[in-house]
Parts: C-alpha cells; structure tokens; sequence
C-alpha cells in the first residue's frame, strides 16, 4: 500500500500494478502525459486480483468473488485463479471483458495517492513513470502551458481523493469486522469433470481466504444486527456472501481459456443468513 511519512513525498511499499511511482511535479513531468494505444489493459495481464472498496461490493461482487486475504483481512477481487493470470483480461486484443464491473483501484492507475501519516485527507498525487501510458509524446498533458494542473490532471486528483477515502471507510469496516470476530477461513475447491460431466478425481482447492460467517452473523444479536443494518454494514456483508458463487464465472473462464471441460467449484460456507431485522 501507497504511504509516505510526514513531510515527504516518498513511497514505501509495493502496489499492485505499479513499477515505479513518482510524485507529479511540474519541474520533471511538464510536457509529458498520457498516451492510450490499442491495448488499453496489457498492463493488468498478470494481475490476478485487485483490492476493491466496501463502497464498490454491490457491483464488483456481481461479477468477481470478493475475498478478504492475510492478518490485516485485504479485500480484493479475484481475477484469476493463478499469478500471472487475468482472465478478463483478452491475451489477443488486450481489451477488459465488456459488461463487468472495473473496480476503481484499476480505473485510477496510473495515479496513486502518497497518504501524509498523520495528516488526514492529505496526499501527494503521484503516476507510475514506468507504465506503458506514460508519454513524452501524450495525448493528454499532466500540465498546461502555464505550469498548472490540466484539466485532466485535476479529474484525477479529485479521483484519488475520493478513493482514498473510500480506502479509509473500506478499513473501518474491516475493523469492525474484526471486533465481532465474523471472519473465518474459507476455501473454494474445483471438480474436474470429463466430456459427460461426470466427477474426475478428487477435488483441488483453488482458494483458502477469509471470509465473513453466516453462522456467526446469525448469532449476533438483534441490536448489533440493527447496527450494522443502519450503517450499512448488513449490505456490504450480503454482498460479500453472495459474491462467493462468482467462484463458478472464474472457473469457467479458465477452463474455456485452457480447452477444458467444464467444472464446478464448492465453498466451504453455509446457508444464506436470514433477512435483517426491520426498523
């Protein structure tokens, strides 16, 4: 994840995506821009999964499932079943899969926000100098003629701010997650099955993540249940849950890349919770 300390402009960590990000300054990236070719998502080809935001699980867990990964609980959304694969990305044409969802975190690419510690809602925009849209020869300039912000520039600023809340709000909800301890570890395991559609071998696990239990959900109490509801936790959770049978797009994406015959996928999670209490 992007930071920086205090009163500078350095990145410290890695991105997904991101080779080299440097913070935008008039001085080094004057003239200089954006430039889209024909194969606008080549740099999302070994990408197999994206963080997402609380705020986008509505959309993104209709077309991906939606995973929490390691001790601090990442959400992401999966994107392929290995590293080095993205299969919605097409490998011919370069072209993101028409009608899914593009999470936000690839839709600012390829600006990312340096967060100031200490300094809420501060932020130094950088952009990655090594992607393949940087250009001395842009189609869009990062500055004017003036030395100021273009247009352009501007729209991403404002972009990366509200992504950058979004991250904030996104780790408040994980958070509270936490303290209610509804994580638990989940898998997903595929089934190879011949031309017939009958069961080959034993089923492999594709995936271990955490994820958000029904059974602990269901046992809450009524009172925390209306609290999540009113912050709209409850919907975020749902969203979650039900992203899990996205499993089944992402393994029928491999296997047609690969020739494959179909398979299906199992998830270690149970029945679907009940409505939340009204009002």
């Amino acid at each position: 994840m992007a930071d920086a300390n205090q009163g500078t402009s350095s990145i410290q960590g890695t991105l997904p995506l991101y080779k080299k990000p440097e913070p935008l300054n008039v001085q080094a990236h004057k003239g200089k821009g954006l430039k889209y070719g024909s194969r606008p998502f080549d740099f999302l080809n070994a990408t197999h999964f994206v963080p997402v935001t609380v705020g986008e699980f509505a959309a993104a867990g209709g077309d991906y499932p939606l995973i929490f990964l390691g001790e601090n609980r990442v959400v992401v959304a999966v994107m392929g079943l290995r590293e080095g694969e993205n299969l919605f990305v097409d490998p011919n044409t370069g072209e993101y899969s028409p009608f899914h969802y593009l999470p936000a975190f690839i839709r600012r690419y390829p600006f990312v926000g340096a967060v100031h510690t200490g300094e809420a809602g501060r932020f130094t925009l950088c952009v990655d100098t090594q992607s393949h849209l940087f250009s001395d020869n842009p189609d869009v300039q990062f500055f004017d003629e003036d030395g100021k912000l273009s247009e352009f520039t501007q729209r991403a600023v404002e972009f990366v701010r509200r992504y950058e809340s979004d991250v904030v709000v996104t780790q408040q909800f994980i958070n509270r997650m936490k303290e209610l301890d509804l994580f638990e570890e989940q898998t997903t395991n595929y089934q190879p099955r011949n031309a017939a559609g009958e069961p080959v071998g034993e089923p492999q696990v594709v995936a271990s993540y955490w994820g958000l239990s029904l059974k602990k959900l269901n046992a809450l109490p009524t009172k925390t249940l209306e609290e999540l509801r009113d912050n709209s936790y409850l919907g975020a959770i749902y969203a979650h849950i039900l992203s899990i049978a996205r499993w089944e797009q992402v393994l029928a994406r491999a296997a047609f890349r690969a020739g494959a015959a179909g398979a299906t996928s199992s998830t270690t999670q149970p029945a679907m919770a009940p409505p939340p209490p009204e009002a």
